[in-house]
């Protein structure tokens, strides 16, 4: 196939972008890139707790490992979809899966906690080549009832493999090593990159007016330090000072913490962006975060619930597997086998999404998804106890499981159904950017929750049930809380230990039960505000979505969207 460049301004284009012979096999080609990197985004709830007899994780290493990778994700997925429009879609698809390929490799062969965040962080930085081009190739490639069709496989494939990481490093796990969970992203990039290579046509926009490092540095600096108070809360005290920070040569000794602090400066970094953006944006500059874009309703609307529900959508994917494994017992394998039942779910519910979005339309579609992710977290929380059998997750998670693939397949979407094709790069690209900063901080925020209850809960119940000494309770509260739950199956083995057991177990699934009735509110806030989407619009016949008339004018480079496109 020729990779002779296509625009992305519809009318531009060398060739109408529907007449591409291969852009299925094109699809499938970004698609095998897409599940590696989601993959990769959940799999390491399942590796966690062999990396903590491994390595040496504590419970804030085990935040970091989860949440580096979302942050450094979300960070640069604005500035690299903006690369994308100029330098091309393809050719930073591919960089990026290069990098990701080394970054996989690396952690694998991690010998410490600090190794394994640092080339998580470089996985991150590929994943973020890889995830908005993609998304811009596909918007590109494919117009009218194809597009949603390719829109659809996308987000079955975004749910389930999400979904499908506990179960596959489960297995890499129990057979091999949780190192293997990395290495074998290597010759999936491999295959991902010959195929991406042979079958995707390559597009950039014309013109790409510059760059905002300086909405970079504030957006990087404001979102770190966010997910930095977050997960350092529990160590460094929320309000008063636990114990003193020290960076390298710098040491802050004082009475009040440095979480709230960072939390602040994070917060006040945020509002500068925006503010900055718009003063750019007024002076006819690019900005890191296009404002204009946000006055299309559908758009704007679209990424504040993708930011809301995937607060709750992702962190309860961190909060389930540690739980199985420390108060059950269950292993590795057994934990993904039980999670299969979410991909299982969102699977069948993706594969049907576009054919429900075509009845119902699909911003309702979303809406009905939510509904059910919804249930499934609250009949997990009711599910949880140290005393029932783990499998009857199965059937909450199979629900939440199709909500999820409700929800993922049809938002992105529905997202950018309103936004002019040469826009697509960094209308993408901030709405990967919502998704993706969303899972940074649902992930910090949950197991905030959870640790901090944990914490709480077990101290309360030891109080009420053992016989050993307050300073030994107290041990016992630090090794569980420190070890993610890890120190449970240890304590089990100590004679005389049955009661302690017993209250660390209660303290842990009360914990991770007020974890998921926060996911459940998340998710419900991100419901109430998908109803200020506007309604979906019908076909020429009768159908939600394109009619025969709008997908030939799209193929013929007069696509509506491209046409009314002034944002």
């Amino acid at each position: 196939m020729s990779t002779a460049s296509v625009t992305n301004a519809g009318p531009a284009s060398s060739e109408p972008p529907d007449s591409s012979p291969n852009r299925w096999l094109a699809l499938t080609a970004l698609l095998i890139g897409l599940s590696m990197i989601v993959i990769d985004g959940s799999v390491v709830n399942i590796l966690l707790p062999d990396m903590v007899d491994d390595i040496g994780l504590n419970s804030t290493d085990v935040l970091w490992v989860n949440s580096i990778y979302s942050l450094i994700f979300a960070s640069l997925l604005i500035t690299v979809g903006l690369v994308a429009d100029r330098f091309g879609r393809k050719k930073l698809f591919m960089i990026g899966t290069l990098i990701f390929l080394l970054g996989s490799f690396a952690s694998g062969a991690s010998q410490g906690p600090g190794m394994l965040i640092t080339f998580r962080a470089v996985q991150a930085f590929g994943a973020a080549m890889m995830l908005p081009s993609s998304i811009a190739v596909i918007n590109v490639m494919f117009t009218g009832r194809s597009r949603a069709m390719a829109f659809g496989f996308w987000g079955a494939v975004f749910g389930g493999a999400a979904a499908l990481g506990p179960l596959l490093g489960g297995w890499l796990t129990q057979e091999f090593s949780w190192r293997w969970a990395f290495y074998i992203n290597v010759p999936v990039a491999i295959i991902s990159l010959i195929m991406v290579w042979r079958f995707v046509t390559e597009s950039r926009v014309r013109e790409v007016r510059g760059f905002d490092p300086v909405g970079v540095i504030l957006s990087i600096v404001g979102l770190g330090l966010i997910v930095f108070g977050l997960i350092e809360g529990n160590d460094y005290g929320w309000w008063l000072q636990l114990q003193p920070f020290v960076l390298g040569p710098i040491t802050i000794d004082q009475r009040l913490s440095v979480v709230p602090f960072a939390i602040l400066i994070g917060l006040v970094c945020l509002v500068l962006l925006v503010l900055w953006s718009y003063w750019r944006t007024s002076q006819g500059r690019t900005a890191l975060v296009d404002l204009p874009l946000f006055k299309i309703r559908r758009y704007g609307y679209g990424n504040l619930v993708a930011l809301v529900v995937s607060l709750g959508e992702f962190g309860i994917l961190f909060v389930m597997p540690l739980w199985i494994q420390s108060v059950a017992g269950y292993d590795p394998l057994k934990t993904g086998v039980i999670l299969t039942a979410l991909a299982l779910g969102a699977f069948v519910s993706g594969g049907l999404a576009r054919h429900l979005a075509a009845a119902i339309g699909p911003t309702r579609v979303v809406r009905v998804g939510m509904a059910l992710e919804i249930i499934g977290i609250l009949g997990i929380a009711f599910v949880l106890s140290p005393t029932r059998s783990p499998w009857w997750l199965v059937i909450p998670l199979f629900v939440y499981g199709i909500g999820l693939g409700l929800a993922s397949a049809q938002l992105t979407s529905v997202v950018l159904e309103d936004v002019p094709a040469d826009a697509s790069g960094r209308a993408s690209a901030m709405t990967s950017t919502f998704r993706q900063v969303g899972s940074a901080l649902g992930s910090a925020i949950l197991g905030a929750a959870l640790f901090a209850g944990l914490g709480y809960f077990t101290t309360q119940d030891l109080e009420s049930v053992s016989k050993l000494p307050p300073d030994q309770q107290a041990k016992i509260v630090d090794a569980v809380r420190g070890s993610a739950g890890q120190a449970i199956p240890k304590l089990e083995q100590i004679p005389g230990l049955s009661a302690e057991v017993t209250a660390a177990k209660e303290g842990y699934t009360t914990s991770a039960r007020d974890t998921a009735h926060l996911a459940a509110v998340f998710v419900g806030f991100g419901l109430l505000v998908s109803f200020g989407l506007p309604r979906d619009r019908r076909g020429s016949d009768g159908k939600y979505g394109s009619g025969p008339e709008e997908a030939e004018a799209a193929a013929d480079g007069d696509d509506p969207k491209v046409a009314a496109g002034a944002v």
